[in-house]
């Protein structure tokens, strides 16, 4: 009865035993066929720079510190900036209100001072009417000079025109301010707003941010220098993700498309493999560097390649020589748009 228990036992380790050796001389076979090349490892660089020119104020980070994106690294003075924010605020206030008197219109006051003017002004031609008529007939009577009749038309005349200006006025009164004065007054106002956000942007500019998630590689300037768009304050290494510069011989090269699943590895690292795709492969051959130790020859001809690989803990650095292992089973392997995350 035991033997008929155990022979099933006995089948079913040998089965395991042996799918587990098929499993292990495939997964032999699979590195065996896959393409190593070799490299080191490159780090993508950051320059920040203030986006004007001032004092620099005070620096927050030193070289060797992590720094995230979106963080404060510096300040420059920003006290003539302020001021330029303030001036430009006072400037876009007055003509609002020049705008705002424009949409308003003529107040009634002044509509019924225009019409009193008129009425003025009418009463002051009748009179001067009358007057050149008495002088008409005073000439012909011979009680008064030719002048006399000429100075009293010339006052009728002037009344007349008067009259008419002050008509002129009220009706203006009346209809308001013309609509081009008031597109005037409106594309005035948004210059001076365009004028006031450039100079907050201005202000806002004296703080320098991190870019991105890197390390401070250098500290190029120091507070109490002068700082200008042309002269970096910083440089970022960006450590997340990072490439290896490796070369891939001619013979090998339809092996490797951009895109494909790759893996890094080191000497050092022993015990880790870093997950990595394939970026970037020149479209022209060179011959193999004296850095890039290979089985092959050296006279060889050679292209490119960036393999890209995530970095969180930074164990990858800059300079350190890598193997590129490319499975040959994962031609066409889909990447994600953030393999490394955001």
């Amino acid at each position: 009865m035991k033997r008929k228990i155990l022979i099933p036992v006995a089948v079913g380790v040998i089965a395991a035993a042996g799918l587990g050796l098929i499993l292990l001389l495939g997964k032999g076979r699979n590195e065996a066929r896959a393409l190593r090349i070799y490299g080191n490892i490159d780090i993508r660089q950051v320059q920040l720079a203030f986006n004007d020119t001032g004092r620099i104020k005070r620096l927050d980070v030193q070289e060797g510190a992590a720094v995230h994106a979106g963080e404060l690294v510096a300040e420059m003075d920003a006290a003539r900036f302020a001021d330029a924010v303030r001036r430009a605020a006072g400037q876009m206030g007055e003509q609002k209100q020049i705008l705002a008197k424009l949409l308003a219109g003529s107040r009634p006051e002044d509509i019924a001072a225009a019409k009193a003017q008129v009425a003025g002004a009418r009463a002051d031609w009748r009179n001067a009417v009358l007057n050149y008529r008495r002088m008409v007939t005073l000439y012909r009577g011979h009680y008064v000079s030719r002048e006399a009749v000429d100075n009293a038309r010339r006052t009728m005349d002037a009344t007349a025109a008067t009259l008419k200006a002050a008509r002129q006025t009220w009706i203006l009164a009346v209809k308001g301010p013309r609509k081009e004065d008031i597109a005037a007054a409106r594309a005035a106002l948004e210059a001076d707003q365009g004028s006031l956000a450039l100079a907050r942007r201005e202000l806002a500019d004296t703080r320098l941010y991190a870019a991105a998630n890197g390390v401070i590689e250098d500290r190029i300037l120091e507070a109490g220098d002068m700082a200008n768009p042309e002269t970096p304050v910083f440089t970022i290494a960006l450590t997340n993700p990072v490439w290896a510069r490796a070369y891939v011989p001619e013979t090998d090269l339809s092996r490797v498309q951009p895109g494909m699943r790759a893996y890094i590895e080191n000497a050092d690292l022993p015990n880790r493999r870093f997950s990595g795709w394939v970026g970037y492969i020149s479209p022209t051959a060179e011959f193999t560097p004296k850095t890039v130790e290979t089985t092959e020859l050296r006279s060889q001809l050679v292209y490119s390649v960036r393999v890209y690989a995530c970095n969180p803990t930074g164990a990858l650095r800059l300079g350190m020589p890598v193997t590129v292992v490319i499975p040959r089973h994962d031609r066409a392997a889909a990447l994600p748009a953030r393999p490394c995350g955001p």
